[in-house]
């Protein structure tokens, strides 16, 4: 079951990269609540990025809240978009004393959860650890906010059920980049 799940991860992690100013602190001491208009079925999604050129992007990330940057690259004289994404680290909980029946099922719900934002375009990897450190995985949101990152993760069962806990950072890395 372990190989399955892991696999499962690994999966998702090798597909391949959203915002908000709002302090990391102040997220978590109080999570953010879900509202209607922050659920994954509400937020517009991203469309592929290949044909377009940089210009159109950056004009069309900005005008949908993302918070980018540009620059010319001196070998290449591309110009390379920079995109804010948000690296969420899935962290030990304070409650992991579910017996193997509920912590399976919490896994299984879990990488649903992963699977969805995944498939829905909220975020381009997830993947697990692999040491058992207290921290567990982590998952890169392409969303516009902080706030949305926030609670895109804390729909997730593991999280819901105290399992997991979420640290949300605010990460840069340049748009289409594929990983390697």
């Amino acid at each position: 079951m372990k190989k399955t799940i892991l696999f499962t991860l690994i999966a998702l992690a090798l597909v391949s990269c959203k915002k908000d100013t709002k302090k990391q602190e102040d997220l978590s001491k109080s999570p953010v609540e879900v509202s209607e208009e922050m659920t994954p079925s509400n937020v517009e999604k991203e469309e592929p990025i290949e044909k377009k050129s940089a210009s159109i992007l950056k004009k069309e990330l900005t005008n949908k809240g993302y918070k980018i940057f540009d620059y010319v690259d001196e070998k290449t004289q591309d110009t390379v978009l920079m995109q804010q994404y948000f690296m969420v680290f899935l962290k030990k909980g304070p409650i992991r004393s579910q017996n193997e029946e509920e912590a399976a099922a919490l896994q299984k719900a879990h990488l649903e959860h992963l699977g969805r934002m995944y498939d829905e375009g909220y975020a381009d990897i997830s993947g697990p650890f692999g040491d058992d450190g207290d921290i567990r995985g982590v998952t890169i949101y392409n969303v516009p906010t902080l706030k949305m990152a926030d609670s895109l993760a804390n729909l997730d069962p593991m999280v819901k059920a105290e399992r997991l806990v979420i640290e949300v950072h605010p990460w840069w890395a340049a748009k289409g980049f594929p990983l390697r």
